[in-house]
């Protein structure tokens, strides 16, 4: 079964780590520019740190728009062949995350590898803010998280036949049917 990459935004302290690591694998520098993931940082309210990498899309809209061929989805994989690439940018354009870079130092968009599967990001967050998961349990997160809210709530508030109605939990099975 195939995994994919996986982002827990309430978990990222914006260290940035996981761009340092990832610039350090693919270019031998310390540039957080030159990394295929960036934390994205929102102030002041609300407050958000968001890890930002490329999502290898099942259907993948950089493939689609590339002229010469140049990406291509293999083995669970976005692949971006350098030997065919003409550096159009195009698939950068097209990323609906935004997951694809450019950076003047480099000849070809930066996208990311997954570091042939075992992706130094992961490896090294501090926080577990990245995750390798299978694909199968994608959404279990928030599933989970969407069955709690319900927990906290106290009543539920909705309208039958235009009359406004309210439910107490504390009052649930007693309701009329």
């Amino acid at each position: 079964m195939s995994k994919k990459l996986t982002v827990i935004p309430e978990q990222c302290s914006g260290c940035k780590i996981c761009e340092i690591v990832c610039s350090i694998k693919h270019f031998g520098v310390n540039n957080p520019k030159k990394a295929a993931i960036r934390v994205i940082v929102t102030y002041p309210h609300p407050v958000m740190r968001m890890p930002v990498v490329c999502g290898h899309c099942k259907v993948p809209t950089c493939v689609e728009v590339c002229p010469v061929d140049a990406l291509c989805r293999s083995d669970g994989l976005v692949k971006l062949d350098k030997n065919t690439c003409i550096s159009c940018y195009k698939c950068i354009e097209a990323c609906p995350f935004g997951a694809i870079y450019a950076h003047e130092d480099c000849e070809h968009p930066i996208q990311c590898d997954m570091c042939g599967g075992d992706p130094e990001c992961v490896k090294k967050c501090p926080k577990g803010a990245l995750r390798l998961i299978p694909e199968a349990a994608l959404g279990e997160s928030k599933r989970l998280n969407n069955v709690l809210s319900y927990t906290q709530m106290k009543e539920i508030e909705f309208y039958e036949k235009g009359e406004k109605k309210i439910i107490h939990y504390a009052e649930i099975g007693k309701e009329e049917l």
